[in-house]
């Protein structure tokens, strides 16, 4: 098996070769860069498994390193290490998309630990997005989805998709068609709630001439149009209770009966329905068939919300501009910058990821021939987001900062001014409470031990 290639980005030299050592030491293929630049060179020679880099360094820092890794679409795991950490830009190195943070000195059995841990979990496949499947994305809910998609997909299994609004329900019952033995016959698509009942009934399984008044010749329906392929039924939990008897008819017998006929008709359909309801609760309040949720649920799929996959917002984004260059005339260059990249991949899009390709669109056609997404082109709402995010950490800062001093101008006044019992008291080093009371502008209350001049 070959050895976990890792790159070591970082301006001391020390810290580099003694790195190195250790990894090697641990069975790793190891390369080292000093600055951000010649790592962005060694990895445009070669793939590399795992990236530590160092977050202050001459040049391209680690910050605008991984931010430049992220908007090209490398999904390679990142550790980022520093001497100057600080709880702020462990937070904000996450954001950007390091996988995990530490800071120096680093014990060699943490440091070996974390990185067997990280490439434990990474990626087993990152070709680029999209995939066979047509699915954009490799953050581990996406390769969970993934993996369930090829599992049912040779089968004739009933699947219940389920997931919020623009998260790619149908995107994803696409991907099991195309992975199928049913790739080459029709996938055909229903909105269950854009129709009315009787409307929807015979769209669903045709009718026969008289039906109904404006029934003026046969009519197949999308069952029969379907045959040998895969049926998507989207919005399943809208439709009434006298169709979802019919439907639990046609996957039970496997046959349908147009509407004003009583031949029954076979059919060879797959189905694959979905939901941004919970169906189980819509059961219980009595408005879905228990017994048609169990034949759909067979096996389910549950498409995770744009939140809880924030690191494939740089792959979606890439994927969107591809399509935004050749839709539109002007876009031919478009491109988004590390600010922007920056507000799309912490905004939490509760439209997940249609309302992030409406933004992009929205954003190109404001752009122009300039061809370079800024901040000011991204929708009103995910620029005050970040206005919000920005004040609400500082209103913390400042409270969290008036609860220390206050909880330290107390427990000097408890203690009649004596530093250490005060410092016991607080559950901090007294040299650590001697620099906090100099920051706040605390005076010692009293007279201290002789250890405190």
């Amino acid at each position: 098996m070959t050895a976990a290639r890792i790159l070591v980005v970082d301006d001391d030299p020390t810290f580099r070769m003694t790195t190195a050592a250790l990894l090697e030491a641990d069975g790793y293929t190891v390369d080292t860069a000093p600055d951000g630049q010649q790592a962005v060179e060694r990895i445009k020679d070669r793939p590399f498994d795992l990236l530590l880099v160092d977050l202050r360094m001459p040049g391209i820092d680690g910050i605008t390193l991984v931010e430049a890794l992220r908007l090209w679409g490398h999904g390679v795991p990142i550790l980022m290490i520093s001497g100057f950490g600080t709880v702020d830009s462990a937070v904000r190195a996450l954001q950007t998309g390091v996988d995990d943070f530490l800071l120096k000195p680093v014990e060699p059995e943490v440091l070996s630990a974390r990185v067997a841990e990280l490439l434990e979990r990474r990626p087993q496949h990152t070709e680029a997005a999209p995939n066979a499947a047509g699915i954009v994305g490799r953050s581990a809910p996406m390769r969970a989805l993934l993996e369930r998609m090829n599992r049912v997909a040779p089968t004739d299994t009933t699947v219940l998709i389920t997931g919020e609004t623009g998260t790619g329900k149908e995107l994803v019952a696409r991907g099991v068609h195309a992975l199928s033995p049913r790739a080459k016959k029709p996938f055909i698509a229903v909105n269950c709630s854009a129709l009315a009942e009787g409307l929807l009934e015979s769209e669903l399984f045709g009718h026969v001439r008289g039906a109904f008044t404006s029934a003026a010749r046969d009519r197949a329906g999308v069952f029969e149009a379907a045959d040998g392929g895969t049926l998507f039924l989207d919005e399943i939990g809208t439709t009434t209770s006298a169709l979802q008897s019919r439907l639990l008819r046609a996957l039970q017998e496997r046959e349908i009966t147009r509407v004003g006929s009583s031949t029954p008709i076979r059919v060879d359909v797959r189905v694959i329905a979905a939901t941004n309801l919970d169906l189980r609760t819509v059961v219980a309040e009595g408005k879905f068939r228990e017994d048609l949720y169990y034949r759909l649920a067979v096996y389910p799929l549950n498409v995770p919300p744009l939140r809880e996959r924030m690191t494939d917002i740089p792959l979606l984004v890439e994927h969107a501009l591809a399509q935004l260059r050749v839709r539109i005339p002007t876009a031919a260059n478009l491109s988004v910058s590390p600010l922007a990249m920056r507000l799309l991949r912490q905004y939490q899009w509760p439209g997940n990821v249609r309302q992030l390709f409406a933004a992009l669109e929205s954003a190109a056609i404001s752009v122009g021939e300039s061809g370079r997404i800024e901040a000011q082109h991204l929708p009103d709402e995910i620029r005050e987001a970040q206005d919000s995010a920005q004040h609400g950490a500082r209103y913390k800062a400042s409270a969290a900062s008036d609860d220390e001093r206050a909880a330290i101008e107390a427990a000097l006044a408890h203690t009649g001014g004596t530093l250490s019992r005060a410092a016991e008291l607080l559950g901090m080093g007294r040299t650590t409470l001697w620099r906090k009371m100099r920051a706040y502008g605390i005076s010692q209350p009293g007279a201290d031990d002789a250890s405190s001049s």
